[in-house]
């Protein structure tokens, strides 16, 4: 049974050349523009970075795949999935359950809007999502940037949706398309996509996830569609001719990849080093980025609501 699993190839090899080449238009027309230089380093540790993450993803998959078939076993509804391994190869059940397709579908992007934004504001997950957003530029090959810890970890957050009672594997496949289609939005070339703009996670909406000014802090975690941004209260429009400014609020000017890899670990290791009790330890690791036992409260709500009472 479990044979089966194993030698299913992971879709994103199959766009794998796509992002090749994708990656290669947009470095072309970067430069040919001349608008300002590409930056080649920040590219070569985002495409070191993702082929760790694969990695790592792929011996992870194998032990989240034995945890969701428990759960699958154990599923609290019938008709969200075949039976059993061989039951997901047959074509006539999906055609007949079309509609668990649609399900699964807004289910696995709203899993993936929770776990990010929960990356967002829980330290210890931050550690293993910053890594995404430490480069100071923004093009497709930042994509690629992801944050190994993260991979180690973020399938916990699908784990209800097998015990719910969708089949394991239709659960991995949801969770590769949703980051294939991420790779499209982060992109400066693309501004604006009209009436998309209203219910899809767009270039635009996404260069405001990965700005680095107080406006656009913790905005805009969805995955492909920002309706869960928008029924949840953190949704922020790209301003118009706005000149966004990407990365950390404390900027890491370093393209050594284990530095990228690593580096909020060794922050949150000196933070708690440098506390005496152990309930500040603790809150290092479980409160959002930002927050301080002994300093100013730099956390991106704190800074939003500065902000607000400086321009009212």
């Amino acid at each position: 049974m479990f044979d089966i699993f194993l030698k299913l190839p992971d879709p994103i090899l199959f766009v794998i050349p796509i992002f090749a080449i994708l990656i290669f238009v947009e470095f072309f027309i970067l430069t040919r523009r001349r608008k300002k230089k590409y930056d080649k380093a920040q590219s070569y540790v985002s495409i070191g970075m993702g082929l760790g993450a694969s990695i790592i993803k792929t011996f992870n998959r194998v032990a989240f795949f034995f945890l969701f078939w428990m759960l699958y076993e154990s599923k609290i509804f019938d008709g969200l999935g075949p039976d059993g391994i061989d039951g997901f190869f047959d074509w006539n059940w999906h055609l007949d359950h079309w509609y668990v397709w649609i399900l699964l579908f807004f289910l696995d992007d709203l899993t993936f809007y929770i776990m990010h934004r929960i990356a967002h504001t829980v330290r210890i997950l931050w550690a293993g999502h910053v890594n995404h957003h430490s480069s100071n530029e923004y093009n497709l090959a930042i994509a690629l940037r992801q944050g190994w810890w993260e991979y180690l970890i973020k399938n916990v957050f699908w784990l209800w949706l097998p015990f719910l009672g969708f089949h394991p594997l239709m659960v991995f496949l949801m969770i590769e398309l949703n980051l294939i289609y991420q790779f499209f939005v982060h992109t400066e070339l693309v501004k604006k996509m009209g009436f998309l703009e209203y219910f899809m996670n767009t270039p635009s909406h996404h260069r405001v996830h990965h700005s680095s000014q107080v406006k656009y802090l913790d905005k805009n975690y969805a995955g492909i569609l920002i309706i869960w941004d928008k029924l949840f209260g953190t949704f922020k429009a790209e301003e118009e001719n706005d000149t966004v400014i990407y990365g950390l609020t404390t900027p890491l000017y370093s393209n050594n990849i284990f530095l990228v890899a690593f580096h909020e670990f060794q922050a949150i290791f000196k933070d708690i080093r440098r506390s005496k009790r152990w309930k500040h330890k603790i809150n290092y690791l479980i409160k959002a980025p930002g927050w301080s036992h002994d300093g100013e409260d730099q956390r991106s709500k704190t800074l939003q609501k500065k902000l607000k009472e400086e321009q009212s």
